[in-house]
């Protein structure tokens, strides 16, 4: 019982011992069992760049399996160098992919070195990373086994062109180099140029193998544009040498504008001091690296063992390559790990036995599956965040730097979603705005932002070219004094651009010289005027290539003409009109005058000829509807008061000729009637309102012809012009020709002006004596025209569109622009309006809406006075009418059976056509009358002898039954009270 514990103790001892034996030669095993994998590393020479990025691919590999010391994979370098050159570069990849059998290439260094290699990666399938390539011509689309690991250089285009709208330029010139890298980026740097309206209008392109001579020559070339902002899109080897050139030639100096991109910006810690000295003041872009403790601490660990590798290299920064080239490796080993395969043989089947050294390579088995593991590898690198959409690494922010003292200095950053920024914030917003920038310093230690574009001349002065006239004066007039042999001017056209020139944020020198020739008169038509505008550079530059001149030369006759030549102007100003022909040589600013060609027509008094002007004042359908009324309301007056109202009694013809004339009498007030029914008052005071109003408004509107309206145009249309042959007259060299013979007018009936006098002269001699009908022209010059003459002409229809006078300048000029803000600060200001009246102030002259022809008074003026008065008749009528047939409804309900219906209203009419004798009207009459017949009997208190008349009471026309007795009817009489007298005396 004793020995069971020592055995069970032992044999659990034995058991430890096994497993741990177990284990260790398990892990033994596993760590001799590890898969190598070739892969293949191209780069130029063994120069300081390629020794950093090879230095960052070791520590890659090494930092990658000591963390994953477990993965089953191993990545063996195979290097070989291109010698710089693209032939090298396809060489070395041949080697590497058809006798070391690589799953993977990383490099080539240039994007020209990597095209060729692409191609043999995508036969072979085996996948090409290249961390330097940037051209975006190297496009993944071209072959799925091409991963740029590096950002594209189209990437930093969007930066580039918000620093370029941030500040308003409106033309830039890019500076590239020429070959694949420089190219690439050109087509999408234009498109987004033009996308923010920058005009692109000369590129460029400098070998790199350009000599200084030949690069001065070109800067001298740059030198005579007048664009001043310049992008830089090539490699220190080159962009070194353009700068340093700059400097000496003075193009780094105020006014100037320089960006360079990240082809500059990420090597620019390897540039000598001499090189950073002479970039002072240049702007630039480049990928944006956060700052982490693990780029940090690999840039500790990396000097350490750079300097110990190469002691005489102890001054090698650590650029942005080094890390794309450690996070490229990176993701190679990771994405070989994730394969999960152990064959990384090469396919040799399809090789034929004749094949070339070129076809003479085998297919990679694993090269789908590596292919598919990269472009789904994910990791937080030394950069950022790590990974690859359609073979392209990814972006997130630029950086933009500007060039200080004896580094950079960050301004500010810029992403695609939210534009420019001074920190990278995620609640910014999406601006373009300078404001979002830090401070900058301009070349030539400038704190002012350059306006982009300087005139390209020694003294820097604006030829302004103006236009040699004999007529119309007060628009342009050209002064040479005879002293001083000077030549200057003045007008309205350069009072308003002397204006606009001072409202400009900066100053500009310019000169005024005449288009003209030698003897002093015009050199042409305002269209060669135009054209001399367009005779710039760019098309000098084109003859003279083309006549085989040497670039020196060339350069050298550009400057001459450029201050020289009398017949090539900066701007053209004066009484220019923007028309479409035009604006095909030269670029307009906005138009500062009116706009529209309008026609001019002498004007005559011709209504006091006419012996049926008091018609005019009022309608027909107004003359008509008011006398329907005047008869309208004569009716209902009588029917209100003939039966009450002795004046509107008689014989039926008397009591018509009574009612229109009360009626017709009211227009003048001078009715005599009296109106006695209440009804009949409402009426008449509500018509006597109306006829107030339909006679004042006549008055009004007679006067008005009478006095206002004598001038009158004597032509209003231009069809009866054509029709009728008359001559029309415009301005000598006008573009107003044109139009005249569009709208159909002869050739011989046109006539030419070429002052205000001579315009007048024509119009007074009238077409029958060789003088014109009538005169097309600008407003602006019938303003000056009617400011003379506005008592004998006036402006009529039609007006035809036009865009009016505006300053000229070349095409794509930036001046373009600023003075068209200028002239906008200038016509909403009270500098226009003082100019205005300065030349076009008019003399005495009746008001312009005194000639304008006045409309007769209409009936849709006076209908709501009609419908009051209309309504209120009716309304009248109506309760007459209600009263009447109430009184005498005994009448109408009569039950005598032989009494028919119509017998009835025979006899309610003549009731209605009778006296009412029951007015009040008639019974004070009546009371009179009877009166008198008791003052005829004797009585005790009658002292007088009775009249004769009393005894026979008269009838009167219209009674039904006149009493030949002359009694009183019977139903009168006891009506009527007998007064006594003695009664009255008590």
């Amino acid at each position: 019982m004793r020995r069971r514990p020592t055995n069970l103790f032992s044999f659990s001892f034995f058991l430890s011992l096994s497993f741990t034996f177990i284990l260790f030669t398990h892990t033994a095993i596993s760590q001799n069992t590890t898969i190598p994998v070739n892969v293949g590393v191209i780069l130029n020479e063994n120069g300081e760049f390629e020794k950093m990025s090879l230095s960052c691919i070791k520590m890659a590999l090494s930092d990658f399996y000591a963390t994953n010391s477990h993965y089953k994979t191993r990545l063996l370098l195979n290097t070989r160098h291109s010698k710089s050159d693209a032939i090298g570069a396809a060489a070395a990849a041949l080697d590497l992919i058809k006798n070391v059998k690589v799953q993977a290439i990383i490099g080539p260094e240039t994007s020209t070195q990597t095209d060729f290699v692409i191609d043999l990666g995508n036969k072979s399938q085996v996948p090409i990373l290249s961390f330097s390539a940037s051209s975006p011509s190297l496009t993944s689309l071209r072959s799925p086994y091409f991963f740029r690991a590096t950002q594209n250089d189209s990437s930093q285009v969007g930066a580039i062109t918000s620093i370029i709208q941030a500040f308003g330029w409106r033309e830039v010139v890019p500076i590239y180099v020429d070959n694949e890298f420089g190219e690439g980026v050109i087509p999408y740097l234009t498109d987004a140029l033009q996308a923010i309206d920058t005009r692109v209008p000369y590129r460029s392109a400098i070998s790199p193998i350009a000599t200084d001579d030949q690069i001065v020559e070109e800067l001298y070339k740059l030198m005579t544009m007048q664009t001043r902002v310049f992008i830089v899109h090539m490699l220190p080897s080159l962009g070194s040498r353009l700068f340093t050139k700059a400097k000496q030639v003075g193009m780094m100096n105020q006014g100037y504008v320089w960006i360079i991109t990240d082809g500059l910006t990420n090597l620019f810690t390897s540039l000598e001091p001499s090189v950073i000295e002479s970039m002072q003041g240049v702007l630039g872009v480049r990928p944006y690296v956060p700052k982490t403790k693990a780029l940090e601490g690999f840039r500790l660990r990396w000097r350490r063992k750079f300097q110990q590798e190469n002691p005489s290299l102890a001054d090698t920064e650590l650029n942005i390559f080094g890390l794309l080239a450690y996070d490229a490796t990176m993701a190679l080993a990771m994405a070989v790990e994730n394969t999960d395969t152990t064959n990384f043989s090469f396919d040799m089947t399809s090789v034929s036995t004749n094949a070339t050294d070129l076809e003479a390579f085998g297919v990679s088995k694993n090269g789908p599956k590596l292919l598919e593991s990269l472009s789904i590898t994910r990791f937080r690198g030394l950069t950022g965040d790590y990974t690859f959409v359609d073979g392209q690494l990814q972006s997130l922010a630029f950086q933009i730097l500007n060039v200080n003292g004896d580094g950079e200095t960050r301004i500010g950053f810029w992403t695609p979603e939210k534009g420019l920024m001074k920190k990278l914030n995620l609640t910014s917003i999406d601006s373009t705005s300078k404001s979002h920038l830090r401070p900058i310093i301009w070349p030539g230690d400038s704190t002012s932002v350059p306006k982009g574009w300087e005139i390209p001349t020694n003294e820097k002065i604006l030829r302004i070219g103006v236009p040699m006239k004999n007529g119309f004066s007060d628009f342009v007039k050209v002064i040479i004094d005879p002293t001083t042999n000077k030549t200057d001017a003045n007008g309205y056209c350069i009072d308003v651009f002397n204006a606009v020139m001072n409202a400009l944020p900066y100053a500009i020198n310019y000169e005024f010289i005449p288009f003209e020739l030698s003897d002093g008169t015009g050199s042409g038509s305002y269209n060669d005027l135009i054209y001399q505008v367009k005779l710039g550079n760019y098309e000098l530059i084109e003859f003279l290539q083309a006549l085989g001149v040497s670039r020196l030369d060339m350069m050298s006759y550009l400057i001459s003409f450029s201050y020289t030549n009398e017949q090539k102007f900066d701007a053209v100003v004066g009484d220019t009109t923007i028309v479409a022909n035009r604006s095909q040589f030269v670029d307009f600013t906005l138009p500062y005058t009116e706009s529209g060609v309008s026609m001019m027509v002498p004007i005559t008094d011709n209504n006091n000829k006419n012996a049926w002007v008091f018609l005019k004042p009022l309608t027909w359908d107004l003359w008509m509807t008011s006398a329907c009324f005047f008869l309208f309301i004569g009716l209902v007056i009588w029917v209100l008061e003939h039966r009450i109202n002795e004046d509107f009694r008689g014989p039926p013809e008397h009591q018509v000729g009574t009612s229109f004339w009360f009626s017709f009498s009211t227009m003048v007030f001078s009715h005599r009637e009296k109106v006695i029914s209440n009804l009949g008052r409402f009426v008449v005071i509500v018509w006597c309102f109306v006829v107030l109003i339909l006679t004042q408004s006549y008055t009004a509107s007679l006067t008005s012809l009478l006095t206002v309206q004598r001038l009158q145009p004597t032509v209003s249309d231009v069809i009866e012009l054509i029709k009728k042959g008359e001559n029309v007259g415009f301005q000598q060299g006008s573009f107003v020709a044109g139009i005249l013979k569009d709208l159909g007018f002869n050739e011989k009936n046109l006539l030419v002006y070429d002052s205000v006098e001579e315009w007048d002269a024509l119009f007074q001699k009238g077409t029958t004596n060789g003088g014109i009908a009538s005169a097309f022209d600008e407003v602006a010059y019938l303003n000056l025209f009617m400011g003379k003459h506005c008592s004998k002409y006036t402006m009529v229809e039609p007006t035809f569109k036009t865009a009016g006078f505006g300053f000229a300048f070349p095409l794509g000029s930036p001046l373009v622009h600023d003075v068209s803000r200028a002239i906008l600060i200038v016509t909403e200001g009270q500098k226009m309006k003082e100019i205005e009246d300065a030349w076009f102030k008019k003399s005495s002259c009746p008001d312009p809406s005194t000639s304008v022809s006045s409309h007769s008074l209409g009936l849709s003026s006076f209908w709501g006075l009609f419908l009051i008065a209309g309504v209120t008749s009716i309304v009248a009528l109506i309760i007459f009418m209600a009263i009447f047939v109430y009184e005498h409804r005994e009448v109408l309900k009569e039950s005598d059976p032989k009494s028919s219906v119509w017998t009835r209203i025979r006899t309610l009419l003549g009731i209605f056509v009778s006296k009412d004798l029951n007015s009040h009207t008639f019974k004070e009459k009546i009371s009179i009358q009877v009166h008198s017949l008791g003052a005829a009997t004797p009585s005790p208190c009658n002292h007088y002898p009775p009249s004769p008349s009393s005894y026979s009471p008269s009838t009167e026309y219209g009674d039904p039954n006149p009493n030949p007795s002359g009694q009183a009817p019977e139903d009168i009489v006891p009506a009527v009270e007998l007064i006594d007298p003695n009664q009255e005396r008590a």
